[in-house]
């Protein structure tokens, strides 16, 4: 397959497997037959190079800004991408490109998907032991820029990740009665999928040794709003096994969260624009 200058910017850096238009169709059929929803698993997705030179240099734990503690979550996050080793700044600009963005698009039938550069763009996850984030479903808007918020691409890149260690992403049916994929986050393994309300996920809480963490670079992907599609919030959701207390505090905190954000809206004193909680 040829490409023109605009498309140089992904080679190099994500697996050339994953550029080639010809293997589109193939990804697209794992893709759309998976269940419990739209979602495709896709190893060595950057190369090798590139991978290590992300886990070598990925920013401490101290270094993002953003801290998670509550309830239902317990991470770290950012998305100031200037002040982190070159090899982020080029993925970031390689999961931006036509190439790379024409490919998705193939696989996931969704003409017009683009990322942004805010918090909701891109950035990365991490979580020390006993990191975990409870099964929910994302915001379905950059509220802000007004964008629907279609795909969720995640990359982890722990090397050496050992099964004991846990936090596997877990994909839940939407009834929330069986958890029926789990994805280890093994090193250089890529995960895509659907997200709206039929796709909740999460992950347990980690037992890693002292300076492990659990690592991912992440992407959301958008496309203009169809007419009907409004802003919805992100909401966690109890799991089967969860005590009676824990689904009686997540249940009364999220509704408090939402209706409280969608009285200060309605107020005219705070904007819907704030970092979302993902895997």
């Amino acid at each position: 397959m040829k490409f023109t200058n605009e498309y140089i910017m992904a080679q190099g850096i994500i697996n050339l497997k994953y550029l080639d238009l010809e293997v589109a169709q193939t990804l697209s059929e794992h893709y759309h037959n998976a269940q419990p929803c739209k979602y495709l698993v896709m190893e060595d997705f950057f190369t090798d190079d590139i991978a290590h030179a992300l886990f070598e240099n990925f920013p401490s734990i101290s270094d993002l800004n953003v801290k998670r503690k509550s309830l239902n979550e317990d991470k770290s996050e950012d998305y100031h991408f200037e002040r982190w080793h070159p090899a982020f700044t080029k993925i970031r600009e390689a999961i931006q490109s036509p190439q790379w963005g024409e490919m998705l698009c193939k696989i996931t039938g969704i003409d017009g998907l683009h990322t942004t550069s805010d918090a909701l763009g891109s950035g990365v996850h991490q979580g020390k032991n006993g990191s975990y984030v409870d099964v929910h479903i994302d915001v379905n808007m950059n509220p802000k820029l007004g964008l629907w918020r279609r795909i969720n691409l995640l990359v982890y890149l722990n090397r050496d990740w050992k099964p004991e260690y846990g936090g596997d992403l877990e994909l839940w049916n939407k009834e929330m009665t069986e958890c029926v994929v789990k994805v280890p986050p093994t090193f250089n393994t890529a995960v895509i999928f659907y997200t709206d309300d039929n796709s909740p996920h999460g992950y347990k809480k980690i037992n890693i040794p002292e300076g492990e963490s659990r690592k991912s670079f992440y992407t959301y992907y958008y496309t203009k709003p169809e007419e009907g599609v409004h802003y919805r919030d992100s909401k966690f959701i109890s799991r089967p096994d969860d005590n009676a207390a824990r689904k009686l505090a997540t249940s009364v905190k999220e509704t408090l969260k939402i209706n409280g954000k969608k009285l200060l809206k309605t107020l005219g004193l705070k904007d819907l624009d704030f970092q979302d909680k993902n895997k």
